[in-house]
């Protein structure tokens, strides 16, 4: 059996991949690793809306509890809230019952550390090492206590209320659409973007276990109709577990994870909150806000792809925003985690007192052509391909072409045999020539023959 843990968590199949047998012994990892060492341990559980979430999160119970340790239970809460909820609660740790932004069909399991950031690389390891090599350690055994199961029932209301006390804006006047996926926003972002007084139409507000992601971030070509056919000022979508968020300006235009943390620096360099006058970006991000941020003095740091490297980067230097081109946006003063709902008030925030319409704020920057290609090769050529002359002479020879008005980005994809080629340039027919160029040459050099 192969490592569980991928950059987002487990994730697979509901009940069949992810398995109620899988997550009840992930459970009884968990409260191993995650054991306090001065009395009980608590541990806060969160789900998502899909209808598996209910099994998985009984069985994740089932193992806390057999191991002794206490679990909260929140309920249907937007991933961020649990993560905000362990950083203010005492607990141990937290455990997420999502797949994200992916369809009804999946679910997935997130853990969370006692400060509500995305558990240690270590100890999920110690956890792989429990399931996978180790079951015995985690059997069953006689106890004096077992756990106990309680439930939360004011946390999307404590959450809401951290929400607008870490986001006091006033979006008086703007009519917004705001496209919750059929997730667990659409508890929380009618009222919140309300009380901040806007005009809010919703959709993809009724979850029903099965429709989540319908909508929202991953699908928002509906939101795009919806803004222009109602005449709104702009519309914000999240996916289905809360964490990201994307708009659409007045004009059924995308604005992505790259605008939002383009409009949302500049104003924060403005009212002086820019820490250490930086932002964090990923080999993702696109070159056009890397020219932004040059443009106006502001420095950029990068890190790896994924909210638990991005977290650790920002912790490390003091930045106090950094995220992708998905609309994975961090603001770590006020959120452990990514939160859609924290992004989407800030981008309107900015907006309103920059005095702008949405196409106009999403003028800041000027993106550059992007192409990208996935090619898989054998598991055999994983990290060593990096030695591999034919291809680095053939990317070191294009990145001179390019020269400042590109880039070429060749990577690893997580834990998968996959090569990802991405490259950046002003000629998008000459960079598709070359991205397909090196795909070729990683084709004839690591393939299974």
């Amino acid at each position: 059996m192969g490592r569980i843990f991928g950059k987002n968590g487990i994730r697979g199949l509901a009940i069949t991949e992810i398995t109620c047998e899988l997550a009840m012994q992930i459970g009884r990892a968990a409260a191993k690793i995650m054991a306090s060492p001065n009395g009980k341990t608590k541990i806060l559980i969160g789900r998502d809306v899909r209808h598996s979430s209910y099994a998985i999160e009984a069985a994740v119970c089932a193992g806390l509890c057999s191991a002794g340790a206490d679990a909260e239970l929140l309920g249907e809460v937007p991933t961020p809230a649990l993560a905000w909820h362990i950083k203010n609660s005492g607990a141990q740790g937290g455990i997420m019952i999502t797949a994200a932004h992916t369809g009804a069909e999946y679910s997935g399991i997130k853990l969370f550390s006692s400060y509500g950031y995305r558990l240690g690389e270590d100890s999920e390891e110690d956890i792989e090492r429990l399931l996978l090599d180790n079951p015995d350690e985690i059997e069953p055994v006689q106890l004096k206590r077992y756990g106990w199961i309680t439930r939360n029932e004011y946390a999307l209301e404590d959450y809401k209320k951290h929400i607008l006390e870490a986001a006091p804006a006033d979006l008086r006047g703007l009519k917004i659409a705001v496209d919750c996926a059929n997730g667990s926003t659409a508890f929380t972002a009618e009222d919140i973007f309300t009380e901040l007084g806007a005009d809010v139409l919703m959709l993809g507000d009724t979850p029903d276990g099965q429709n989540i992601n319908s909508g929202g971030s991953t699908k928002i070509d509906n939101l795009m109709d919806f803004v222009v056919n109602n005449k709104c000022d702009c519309g914000i979508a999240f996916d289905g577990s809360g964490e990201r968020c994307l708009a659409v300006d007045e004009k059924g235009c995308l604005v992505d994870g790259d605008v939002i943390i383009a409009a949302c620096a500049g104003y924060m360099k403005e009212q002086g909150t820019l820490r250490n006058n930086t932002i964090l970006v990923t080999q993702a991000n696109n070159l056009g806000l890397i020219r932004f941020a040059r443009s106006n003095d502001i420095a950029t740091s990068t890190a790896p792809t994924g909210e638990r490297n991005m977290m650790r980067r920002m912790l490390e230097c003091g930045f106090s925003i950094g995220g992708d081109p998905l609309g994975s946006v961090i603001f770590p003063d006020d959120m452990p985690s990514f939160d859609g709902q924290l992004t989407g008030i800030r981008l309107l925030e900015a907006m309103k007192a920059q005095a702008e319409k949405m196409s106009e704020l999403a003028g800041i920057i000027e993106k550059t052509p992007q192409v990208m290609f996935s090619v898989p090769i054998a598991k055999k050529h994983r990290e060593v391909w990096k030695n591999n002359r034919a291809i680095t002479g053939l990317i070191d020879e294009f990145e001179n072409v390019l020269g400042d008005e590109g880039r070429i980005i060749v990577r690893e994809i997580g834990k998968e045999a996959i090569i990802r080629i991405r490259i950046e340039g002003k000629d998008f027919t000459a960079i598709n020539t070359m991205a397909l160029q090196i795909a070729e040459v990683i084709k004839e050099e690591l393939s299974e023959e």
